[in-house]
């Protein structure tokens, strides 16, 4: 990381990042080219410290096809977003705090782990647990998880 004086290496400052962000940009693998998709995520840290992924999808879509052809993936998250002005047009920047890395992903291997992700997901978004999931509706659902190998965070505040 070129700017030291942003890095945040602090695992409960960039899991404060993870709770205040509301979307994840996942960048996959198609052929030569990067495919980005906007998603919403749920996450957790494993007893090791790793970050885990959770994003739900259709059971069917380019998507999914990337991810079964090739499991190597990239993300950011970001909030706090905030116009810094000044002056001249060089003295202009931006407020932000951003979690980014890399892994590979995958579908959940099977009903238990993709009603776990899910869970995840809503506990996100809804801040408490929900399980209670209509069974026509968690059929239709698929759930990826992305393991982390390489995470990074930073903010300029």
């Amino acid at each position: 990381m070129r700017r030291k004086d942003r890095q945040i290496t602090d695992a409960k400052a960039m899991d404060s990042i993870l709770e205040e962000a509301d979307s994840c940009r996942l960048a996959l693998m198609d052929g030569d080219w990067p495919y980005a998709v906007a998603l919403n995520y749920g996450w957790e840290r494993v007893a090791s410290g790793k970050l885990i992924l959770y994003f739900h999808c259709a059971r069917e879509g380019k998507k999914l096809d990337l991810v079964d052809a090739n499991a190597h993936a990239a993300f950011v998250i970001d909030t706090g977003h905030e116009l810094v002005t000044g002056e001249r047009p060089c003295e202009w920047s931006m407020n932000y705090r951003s979690v980014a890395g890399r892994g590979t992903i995958r579908r959940a291997k099977d009903d238990g782990e993709r009603k776990r992700a899910l869970s995840l997901v809503m506990r996100h978004y809804a801040g408490r647990d929900m399980d209670d999931f209509d069974p026509r509706v968690l059929g239709a659902t698929e759930a990826l998880v992305m393991e982390t190998e390489a995470v990074t965070a930073k903010a300029r505040e």
